[in-house]
């Protein structure tokens, strides 16, 4: 999939995962077609690499921008091989019902942008009957559901559940083109919060996350779930089955992070982890 003359798309290039992605792709001597909303920081990354590569400049929101990039990306190189729709912009802490042109900006773009992009290349990637694999940009956020940022939360739970049922669907065309969920751990992007621009103790570089994607990518796995340096795949686990278990044990909503819970889910934890 990532090999030398190969064609990735990529948005949300211009910073963070998505410029790591395609700064590793130029290193195979991959064919690039990178997209973002800041044209100007963007046209640099382009001009950075050392690749054959296109760059286009639009909102992953509007469908229409994402026809184009399909339409440059297939006219210029032939085919789609990896398409990456990983865009996507911050929450805005609590704002459960305030905030609602917040949410809408938020969703529109965290999760219509992935609809978008499958919308835009999915068919014209089953044409082409060669190995390709369409890659959405998850997040823990959309899986356990931490309180503070509901509406990116829900956005990247949308994210999830699309990409499962995108990964369904293809099944019965040919095994070709895959899908696959891209889960960052605790990674220092453009969207971490980091008051003095430091990189925080603890999380990883866009590039590990890169590291990582690729092989697991290439053999097929679904959930592509990154650890950082605070949290291990162990604790991952845990954390996941927990919040999925708390319909099935009828918990609290959140319980979590709920007082009356809190001495039980570490007591969990730690028999899960063996901490």
């Amino acid at each position: 999939m990532f090999a030398e003359g190969n064609v990735a798309v990529v948005t949300g290039a211009a910073s963070g995962i998505g410029r790591a992605a395609a700064e590793r792709f130029a290193a195979l001597g991959m064919r690039l077609v990178l997209f973002d909303q800041d044209e100007d920081t963007l046209a640099r990354v382009a001009s950075g690499l050392r690749a054959d590569v296109r760059h286009l400049a639009g909102n992953v929101a509007r469908f229409e921008d994402l026809e184009r990039l399909r339409d440059l990306a297939i006219g210029t190189f032939g085919k789609v091989s990896v398409l990456m729709n990983n865009a996507a912009i911050g929450g805005r802490e609590d704002g459960n019902w305030t905030g609602l042109s917040d949410w809408r900006r938020i969703i529109e773009v965290n999760l219509w942008g992935v609809v978008n992009g499958v919308h835009a290349f999915t068919e014209a990637m089953l044409a082409q009957h060669s190995r390709g694999a369409i890659i959405n940009t998850g997040s823990k956020q959309g899986i356990t559901n931490p309180p503070g940022f509901p509406a990116y939360n829900v956005a990247k739970s949308g994210v999830k559940t699309l990409t499962e049922q995108l990964a369904h669907g293809l099944r019965g065309k040919g095994d070709a083109v895959t899908a696959h969920l891209l889960v960052p751990g605790w990674t220092y992007t453009g969207m971490t919060h980091a008051p003095d621009g430091k990189q925080p103790a603890g999380t990883w570089t866009a590039g590990q996350v890169i590291e990582l994607m690729m092989p697991r990518v290439e053999v097929g796995d679904f959930y592509v779930i990154c650890p950082d340096g605070a949290v291990t795949p162990e604790l991952d686990a845990a954390r996941i089955l927990w919040s999925a278990t708390d319909m099935t044990e009828n918990r609290p909503a959140l319980s979590r992070w709920h007082p009356d819970w809190e001495t039980r889910f570490d007591d969990f934890v730690s028999k899960e982890t063996g901490a």
